[in-house]
C-alpha cells in the first residue's frame, strides 16, 4: 500500500556532524520510491534556501517554510503570501523595536543593510551570501517579498510591542535563547502533511514522519507514525513511535526497514 513519507533536513537527512548525506539514505529513498511511496521534504526553510544536494535527491515534492509553499513535481499546489504593504510595515516595526533577523521568501532572503549585533544573524548573512542570496534588496528599501521570519531578540529589544504588532498575521514560535520563528497563521508542518494526504486521498495512518528537533513537533503530533533520530529533542518523545539510529549510522535506512517501507 502506498504511504507518504515526510523528512526534516538538518539532523535527519543531512548530518550535522559530517555535513553530508549518507549513501544508505540515498539508497533507502530510491528503494522507497521504487516501492511506490511518496517522498517529501517537510522543512522550515523556504524554497530558495534548500541545499542543492537535497533538491537533487529523489523527492516527489518539497513542503517549505513550515507549510507556506508546497510543491509536487513542478506543481505548486499551495502557497500563502504575506501582503507586500503588511510585509513592509512589519519590517519597519522590527527595526523600531531593535529586533533583527532573516526575512525569508520563496525566491530570496532579506536582511537589514546595517550589520547586526547578533552573531547568529551575521553568520546567516555570510552563509546566504555564498549562495547568492540576501544581497539584492535590503529591508529598509521596502518591497521585500518575504513570508516568514527568523528573528533574534535581547534585553535591548521591545519584543512585546513587536509581537503584538504581528500577531494577527503570524504565529510566533519560541526557538529559545531569544530566537523566534514567525510563520503565517494557520500554517505548519502538520498542515503541509494534511494537504498532501488530502491531495492523494491518503489517511493519517499512511503518513510517516522523520525528524529530530522541536521544529518537527507539529508533524510528530499529526502523523500516523513518528520516527525520531537517535539525537533528538525530548519534546518529541510523547509523540514518537520509534527512535532510530543516528544519521551517520544509517538511521533513515534502519527505520525504513523497521517499518517495512523498503
Amino acid at each position: 500500500m502506498r504511504q507518504a513519507l515526510f523528512f526534516d533536513i538538518d539532523g535527519t537527512i543531512l548530518s550535522e556532524i559530517t555535513k553530508e548525506i549518507p549513501q544508505s539514505t540515498f539508497r533507502a529513498l530510491s528503494k522507497a520510491k521504487e516501492n511506490g511511496h511518496l517522498l517529501f521534504i517537510n522543512t522550515g526553510r523556504t524554497r530558495c534556501t534548500l541545499p542543492i544536494k537535497i533538491t537533487e535527491m529523489p523527492f516527489d515534492g518539497f513542503l517549505c517554510g513550515c507549510g507556506i509553499f508546497l510543491t509536487y513535481g513542478d506543481e505548486i499546489f499551495y502557497k500563502k503570501n504575506l501582503p507586500s504593504a503588511r510585509a513592509d510595515a512589519i519590517a519597519k516595526m522590527a527595526g523600531e523595536c531593535r529586533i533583527d533577523g532573516v526575512f525569508e521568501g520563496v525566491e530570496d532572503v532579506y536582511f537589514s543593510k546595517f550589520a547586526s549585533r547578533f552573531e547568529d544573524i551575521e553568520a546567516l548573512r555570510t552563509k546566504m551570501k555564498k549562495r547568492g542570496l540576501g544581497q539584492k534588496r535590503y529591508l529598509e528599501e521596502g518591497g521585500c517579498a518575504y513570508d516568514k521570519m527568523y528573528v533574534m531578540t535581547d534585553n535591548k529589544s521591545d519584543k512585546e510591542s513587536f509581537f503584538h504588532f504581528i500577531e494577527r498575521d503570524l504565529d510566533i514560535i519560541d526557538r529559545e535563547n531569544g530566537a523566534y520563528e514567525c510563520v503565517p497563521k494557520g500554517c505548519s508542518k502538520a498542515t503541509a502533511i494534511q494537504m498532501v494526504l488530502d491531495k492523494f486521498h491518503l489517511s493519517r495512518e499512511q503518513s510517516y514522519v522523520f525528524g529530530d528537533s522541536e521544529n518537527d513537533l507539529a508533524m510528530f503530533r499529526y502523523a500516523g507514525h513518528a520516527i525520531a533520530m537517535e539525537k533528538h529533542s525530548t519534546a518529541l518523545d510523547p509523540y514518537t513511535e520509534f527512535v532510530t539510529k543516528a544519521v551517520e549510522e544509517d538511521g533513515i535506512d534502519y527505520a525504513m526497514k523497521k517499518f517495512r517501507l523498503i
